[in-house]
């Protein structure tokens, strides 16, 4: 042996493209000139929500809506034998609802004029952008209560006083306005004490909570009260681990979220659905910790009433935002700082009938406390 071939470096055996392929997070789709998906990715699975096997024996106007551009950009891709990215295409459909998505297409001529699509979907940094504006919405409410609480609720205590006095000495017709006046001032007060809710900043105590046991009860609430006219549906995951978390402030999350899609199901058919499921591949640093928190576990409240409107969506948990006529535009705010000092996300979108709100909440781990 040479002293140049004993010194040769060994040559790597060759990568499974396939299994790259696999291991992408975004959806990949192979689509032959006749529209037939040949070949997805698990990343798809996860997307369109649909087993790979299925996707398989589907076509792309299967997936996507009449008119789709993503129909339009595989066919211009297919006839110009080059690659082609749009940006910001809306795709809505009744399983997936409306997602705001890029899509990048690839030809690949020599099996059947197919193209390779890949989808990308907009990642944890935007959603965590959301968040981050949520949260000083959140404290821009505490700020204005604390000034609110002294500037406001003191002279209102003086004017309900006053009212009370004027009431002992006045006809009926006059009482009726004494009566108004002290009524105005209590809800102004109670609107105060909610938007106190956003001042409180203390560190949670937490403890591993069964999320079924928390929408176990929020369910039998709602059905004894606020949504008795809806029908309320499960569809749980059993094999999920528990939240790390506050059991009240979560319980009063799922509220607020029930509540309102009760409130958006006013018809006879009226329906408000709850469901849990595994989420992959999210971890966040924690603040003031070393630890790496995994936001594995998603719970959807959905309904089937009118939905959300569009303009409201990028908005819609900023505090006094809200489309009730007698709404304080609170409640979903509170929620999403609830959400937010739990360490997990909030989003909403648009389904082909209705609306639905997910929470992505840390799993329970042994963890180093801050």
């Amino acid at each position: 042996m040479t002293s140049a071939t004993a010194h040769r470096p060994a040559v790597p055996p060759p990568v499974d493209m396939a299994a790259v392929v696999d291991a992408l997070p975004d959806p990949v789709l192979v689509v032959d000139g006749t529209g037939q998906i040949r070949a997805a990715n698990p990343a798809s699975e996860a997307f369109f929500d649909v087993g790979v096997g299925l996707l398989c024996q589907s076509r792309l106007a299967d997936l996507v809506p009449f008119g789709s551009p993503i129909t339009a950009l595989t066919d211009h891709v297919r006839r110009q034998k080059s690659a082609v990215s749009e940006f910001a295409i809306e795709l809505a459909t009744p399983r997936l609802g409306r997602r705001l998505i890029n899509a990048h297409a690839v030809p690949l001529p020599e099996l059947d004029d197919a193209v390779v699509l890949r989808l990308d979907v907009p990642g944890i940094a935007s959603r965590m952008d959301r968040q981050v504006a949520h949260a000083g919405a959140a404290r821009s409410v505490a700020g204005m209560a604390a000034m609110l609480a002294h500037e406001v609720k003191n002279p209102l205590s003086g004017i309900r006083g006053a009212a009370q006095l004027l009431e002992a000495n006045c006809n009926e017709q006059d009482r009726d306005l004494t009566r108004l006046i002290c009524t105005e001032t209590d809800r102004i007060c109670g609107l105060v004490d909610r938007m106190d809710s956003f001042a409180d900043d203390r560190p949670l105590e937490r403890e591993a909570v069964n999320i079924h046991e928390v929408l176990d009860h929020v369910r039998r609430v709602a059905e004894a009260g606020f949504a008795s006219h809806a029908a309320i549906s499960e569809d749980y995951d059993p094999s999920l681990p528990p939240v790390y978390g506050n059991r009240d402030q979560l319980i009063q999350v799922f509220l607020n979220l029930v509540k309102n899609a009760a409130e958006a199901v006013t018809q006879r058919l009226g329906e408000v659905r709850l469901r849990t499921s595994y989420r992959h591949g999210v971890r966040l640093a924690m603040p003031g910790s070393s630890d790496r928190v995994r936001l594995a576990l998603e719970v959807a409240v959905t309904d089937n009433g009118g939905g959300i409107p569009e303009e409201l969506l990028p908005v819609m948990f900023d505090p006094f935002v809200t489309t009730k006529p007698q709404g304080s535009g609170l409640g979903l705010a509170l929620a999403a700082k609830i959400v937010g000092d739990h360490g997990g996300l909030i989003e909403a979108d648009m389904l082909g009938r209705g609306s639905r709100v997910r929470v992505v909440l840390p799993i329970h781990e042994e963890r180093t406390e801050p």
